[in-house]
């Protein structure tokens, strides 16, 4: 590592989002710094898809592809460690890392993703990510015309079976409780021949994350090749709220068009920001984020002020 301790941006994260916006500042001849400490959302995942080009590929294996490219610019700089405080400075900020070490930077990029918050239930977090997803458009192909069951209830319940329901027709809606679903709701379901199981979900049985069968507190089962469920979530990393970041009602980072969030100088992409998570997705905003800092940082020499948040 480098002594240089001062940047123009300091991008923590580094994961698809946090290197696609390392790249953009690096083509920019930016002075840029990533702050990594190696926990991407998605390291259960065997693979990832849905992401032309790449589509198949293990996530390890793109981002290590993304930082081998990243590497060749050579005003991109990457530190290995936690960033555990940042502050706000007259002339921009300063970071300091678990180990003690203190950057400082004109520009705070996050791309620090979110945390899935998983129930408590046997073999839940071991299939995480493998044979238990949350998006179609990422893993649905993979188990089209399966067994396949979704975990939700009420309204979000409705429209997500009814949305999986495109890719099999062999598929249960486990409401893991007492059903919120209207009559409406449930007729359709019925109509369209979903099973409503109301029983609560003791365990998952699985070999190597791999779902076997579920298994209910009446002890009943059914066996699934995959299940679906849209976990609840919180921010990975608490430094944005710690600057004053203002978050959505989701849960999510607040940014405007350019990727600003409510704190000048601080922007953030990828799942942090996003509830569309996939990893194209985080390359797109890491990319344009990356633009969007450079425009600013452009746009202060030239005492031009770009559009406020």
């Amino acid at each position: 590592m480098t002594e240089q301790t001062n940047f123009e941006v300091i991008i923590i994260g580094g994961s698809y989002s946090g290197l696609s916006a390392a790249m953009s500042l690096g083509r920019s001849l930016r002075n840029v710094l990533v702050i990594d400490s190696s926990l991407p959302c998605n390291r259960q995942t065997p693979h990832s898809h849905n992401f032309i080009t790449q589509d198949g590929e293990e996530p390890a294996v793109i981002s290590a592809k993304a930082k081998v490219q990243v590497n060749f610019y050579d005003t991109v700089q990457f530190y290995s460690g936690l960033a555990v405080s940042a502050t706000k400075t007259e002339n921009g900020f300063t970071i300091e890392t678990a180990s003690g070490k203190i950057f400082t930077s004109k520009k705070l990029l996050f791309a620090t993703g979110v945390k899935d918050l998983l129930p408590e239930i046997d073999g839940f977090a071991e299939c995480w990510g493998i044979s238990i997803i949350h998006c179609p458009y990422c893993h649905g192909y993979e188990v089209k015309a399966e067994k396949t069951a979704v975990v939700a209830n009420g309204d979000i319940g409705f429209e997500y079976v009814k949305m999986i329901s495109n890719w099999t027709k062999d598929l249960w809606l486990i409401t893991n409780g007492k059903s919120t679903l209207t009559s409406a709701q449930t007729d359709t379901l019925k109509k369209h021949k979903i099973e409503i199981i109301e029983e609560e979900i003791a365990a998952v049985e699985h070999t190597k994350g791999n779902i076997e069968q579920i298994i209910f507190k009446n002890q009943s089962k059914i066996k699934v090749k995959a299940l679906y469920f849209r976990a609840p979530f919180k921010q990975h990393c608490l430094l944005p709220e710690s600057l004053g970041c203002e978050l959505t009602e989701q849960g999510l980072l607040k940014v405007d068009g350019f990727q600003k969030t409510t704190i000048s100088g601080v922007f953030a992409s990828g799942d942090c920001h996003i509830q569309a998570r996939s990893v194209a997705m985080a390359v797109s905003f890491g990319s344009f984020a990356g633009a969007m800092i450079n425009k600013e940082l452009i746009d202060e020499v030239f005492n031009i002020s770009i559009c406020p948040v």
